[in-house]
């Protein structure tokens, strides 16, 4: 779940996928989407660190439209779902952001490529993100948000 989106080449990730599965095997993949939490966490770390030339960014794989062209001329029987699910930290929204700086590699990478300013503007912005949507009675204690992926299940030709 939520791997191969990161690999910096698509159409690599779907040759291997055909290379390795046999005719009607099944690919089964998740991917987050622009509008969830994590698609909307890229989109500000891209605004603080941009995002690398030439690597198309992981959340095109959330993209209906985007993942049938690309799997298209191996895969078949493509069939997609967009599943909402909770985020649920037992912290405050600027707690998640430090977990998240901690433990999430894109974001610890975010982080680590900027000086102290650019991290605490984008520690800032992160935290917003966080708050804006969280939902839970006790924000102070509590963070509780939806996110949503795009499930992906297809047949190799």
């Amino acid at each position: 779940m939520f791997g191969a989106m990161f690999a910096p080449q698509p159409e690599r990730v779907v040759a291997e996928c055909a290379r390795v599965l046999k005719p009607g095997g099944l690919l089964a993949m998740a991917n987050w989407t622009p509008g969830g939490l994590a698609g909307r966490m890229f989109q500000v770390t891209a605004r603080h660190v941009g995002s690398p030339l030439g690597i198309a960014p992981p959340v095109h794989w959330g993209h209906p439209m985007v993942v049938r062209t690309r799997l298209a001329p191996s895969f078949e029987n493509v069939e997609l779902e967009l599943i909402t699910i909770q985020a649920d930290f037992p912290g405050s929204p600027a707690e998640a952001v430090s977990f998240f700086r901690t433990w999430f590699g894109p974001t610890q990478a975010a982080f680590n490529s900027l000086d102290e300013p650019g991290q605490a503007r984008l520690a800032v912005d992160l935290e917003s993100l966080w708050a804006e949507g969280n939902t839970a009675p006790d924000p102070a204690s509590r963070t509780l948000i939806e996110n949503e992926y795009l499930q992906v299940v297809a047949r190799r030709k």
